[in-house]
């Protein structure tokens, strides 16, 4: 990202205060899994939207605090949210990590007890939870991201893109315009790698 879409890598935010990290897990009765803790260590999320990763953005501590703070007050207002009601899972849980999120749609991370502790998820502002399609970790979501920036490879259906700008942009394979702009694949180590041999 740094080489091809240097725009975008300048949007990733500095290392979380560690300080700012427990006053959070603190104030949200949980402890962070080390996944998430280790990235927060790399960057507090992104100075402002971009299509960094296939799903959501990434959150900082503020963020991650203050979308789980207004969930957890819906929830105490609405009770029967925290209900499955015939389905799968609640519209909210509080011991869910709303760790990426934009437009009220959050990527969870489970930290309920069981052996779905630390899955991603989706919680949707105007529907329910769901773990179906999500990722047994969130350290394997960012493994699987950066393979495919390596190799071109598809997260969750979607491979990256350079726009004409520059910018990263994730879309189904194939894809060739956004918004009437050209679209092209982002390089790859493939690509950008020197031949070996004599």
């Amino acid at each position: 990202m740094r080489r091809h879409a240097p725009a975008c890598h300048a949007l990733l935010a500095p290392p979380a205060d560690p300080v700012e990290v427990e006053a959070a897990q603190e104030a949200m009765g949980l402890r962070f899994p080390t996944d998430l803790l280790e990235s927060l260590a790399c960057h507090d999320g992104i100075t402002k939207w971009a299509a960094l990763l296939p799903g959501r953005p990434p959150m900082s501590v503020a963020g991650i605090l203050g979308h789980w703070q207004m969930c957890v007050e819906i929830d105490g207002d609405e009770p029967d949210l925290t209900e499955v009601d015939g389905y799968d899972e609640p519209w909210w849980h509080p011991l869910w990590i709303p760790w990426a999120q934009s437009d009220g749609d959050s990527q969870v991370i489970d930290m309920r007890e069981g052996p779905g502790q630390g899955r991603l998820g989706s919680a949707a502002h105007d529907g329910t939870g769901h773990f179906d399609d999500g990722w047994p970790c969130l350290s394997t979501y960012l493994t699987a991201v950066a393979d495919a920036f390596d190799h071109g490879t598809a997260v969750d259906g979607r491979v990256p893109f350079l726009t004409s700008k520059g910018d990263l942009w994730w879309d189904r394979p194939g894809a060739t315009e956004l918004n009437g702009e050209p679209l092209g694949p982002a390089p790859t180590t493939r690509t950008t790698s020197s031949p070996s041999g004599p």
